[in-house]
């Protein structure tokens, strides 16, 4: 497992794909492959078989399914991954998690609720991973 410098959390792909940094704001749908780093202000949707990383001082009000998502900002939603959900401190998450994997650091403010089920990813959003 890679340990990336500056987001303190490790990730399973070294490679970052995309960023919306600090300063960036996003509305809207998004979808990729890939890894993607949020450090700014995003609004929507976001779609991935892969790995989403929401970085400390984000903030991120959407609707994620995502393979593996990392959480070190703020986040207000609902969030489905199908392999694993990691939130780091100091994030504040306020939602519902359906994920396989979750782990929770201490210090992390969570408001909502999370459950735990073997392949959480919905049957519509399936094609993400087999377009690949």
């Amino acid at each position: 497992m890679t340990r990336s410098s500056n987001l303190n959390v490790p990730v399973t792909q070294p490679l970052v794909t995309a960023v919306i940094d600090h300063g960036c704001e996003f509305e809207g749908k998004l979808c990729f492959h890939g890894t993607v780093r949020i450090g700014g202000t995003f609004r929507g949707e976001i779609y991935t078989p892969d790995t989403l990383i929401i970085g400390e001082g984000a903030r991120v009000d959407a609707q994620i399914e995502a393979g593996t998502i990392i959480i070190s900002g703020e986040v207000n939603g609902s969030l489905r991954a199908k392999h694993r959900i990691e939130i780091h401190r100091p994030a504040i998450f306020r939602g519902d998690i359906l994920t396989p994997s979750l782990s929770v650091d201490e210090g992390v403010i969570f408001e909502g609720s999370s459950k735990m089920v073997h392949s959480p990813m919905s049957p519509a959003r399936s094609f993400l991973t087999t377009n690949k």
